[in-house]
């Protein structure tokens, strides 16, 4: 992977560090070209002609999308962002009394709140599931909770709080042998390192590109496990999604495309096909190594300075490196850090219901590197941090 080229291939890093990538990654020129360009077509010859002058693209997004999870073109659906894409699935499941949502101590907190509001409405029940020694969720504990109440296992593969990689793989093999629909929020995992539907055994996957894809803002995806369609019925209905046939009403579109809606920004999509097939280009393996050795390295300089304390659970950790400075408040280090042009944010206790009741650490400071960023970016930062730590 050549570093430096990449670096002179995205503007964002001359001037400043990025370790904000589990927030919004900093866009290729590439990627800000497909964008910007597609929307000097569409104010040159109108917004529909644009679209389909460059249907080819549009639908090799896609054909990408699918290479990137394993899975096929058919099985995913566009959205513009992945809360959306996220309700498509979880709202096209029915529920009744008495019926159990298994998740994680690390779920979402847009996630908790549809399942509380859904809980409310029908008489079911969330349980969440304990964890491990580790920290991640423990598996064995899932398959004792499941019986024939489970309507839903919900996990966050990377929780937006920590560095932690839940056992996707292990819990889609016991969600397979109970045949239990497991919905996998991949938001911070895909783009970061390889994510394979097959091997993990998901039946439902949603995910952004803003993040560790370093796609444009104002785009996600959902993927669906062919079969799963025989449960799922969509919240939403409109021409996009179904065809009325004049007799039954109205036909679903075969496939995944059934949960989209008609209008979509297609400058968006495009820079999401340029930013998904760079990734695919450079290789999700070498992606994935390097992005996961450089929060390795930051979060053990940290750990090493005195008054600093990391807060990421996990047997596997990722690139995101969650820690707190004796006595500084999160808010106040991302404002220092930030003097000093390095972006970084803190976690909101809010976001994580589940997590903060539990461990009782949050907000917390949170760095996440990716692989255009540098080893010395990395030591600046640490140098930042001790300065902060120090009185500085």
């Amino acid at each position: 992977m050549d570093v430096d080229a990449l670096r002179r291939d995205t503007p964002g890093t001359a001037h400043r560090i990025h370790l904000n990538n589990a927030g919004a990654g900093l866009l290729s020129r590439q990627t800000l070209t497909a964008v910007t360009s597609h929307l000097e077509l569409e104010a040159a010859i109108g917004g529909y002609e644009a679209a389909a002058r460059e249907r080819e693209r549009i639908d090799a997004t896609y054909t990408h999308i699918a290479r990137l999870l394993g899975g096929r073109p058919e099985e995913v659906a566009l959205f513009d962002n992945s809360t959306h894409a996220w309700n498509a699935a979880f709202y096209s499941l029915t529920f009744k009394p008495g019926d159990r949502i298994l998740t994680g101590r690390d779920e979402y907190g847009s996630s908790v709140l549809a399942y509380l509001q859904v809980a409310r409405r029908t008489g079911a029940e969330i349980v969440v599931v304990p964890d491990d020694e580790h920290g991640q969720l423990d598996t064995a504990a899932l398959a004792d909770l499941i019986d024939e109440r489970t309507r839903l296992v919900g996990v966050t593969h990377v929780p937006t709080s920590g560095g932690l990689i839940n056992p996707a793989a292990e819990i889609g093999r016991i969600t397979r042998a109970a045949g239990v629909p497991f919905l996998l929020d991949a938001t911070q995992s895909v783009g970061q390192f390889p994510v394979d539907v097959t091997e993990i055994g998901c039946d439902l996957l949603t995910a952004t590109g803003r993040k560790f894809l370093r796609g444009p803002r104002g785009t996600g995806f959902l993927w669906v496990r062919p079969e799963a369609l025989e449960y799922l019925e969509p919240h939403v209905v409109e021409i996009q999604a179904a065809t009325w046939d004049g007799e039954r009403g109205f036909t679903w579109q075969p496939g995944a495309r059934r949960f989209e809606s008609w209008e979509t920004g297609y400058a968006n999509v495009l820079g999401l096909e340029s930013a998904v097939r760079q990734a695919l280009d450079l290789g999700l393996d070498r992606i994935g190594e390097r992005a996961l050795a450089l929060g390795a390295y930051l979060r053990d300089r940290l750990d090493a300075l005195p008054g600093v304390t990391t807060h990421d659970l996990g047997a596997h950790r990722c690139a995101i490196v969650t820690a707190k400075i004796d006595g500084v408040p999160a808010a106040e280090v991302a404002a220092a850090l930030a003097g000093h042009g390095i972006n970084v944010t803190y976690t909101v206790p809010e976001h994580t219901q589940f997590d903060t009741e539990h461990r009782g650490v949050h907000p917390l400071v949170r760095l996440s590197p990716h692989y255009y960023n540098t080893e010395a970016e990395l030591d600046l930062t640490v140098e930042a941090m001790a300065g902060i730590a120090s009185g500085g």
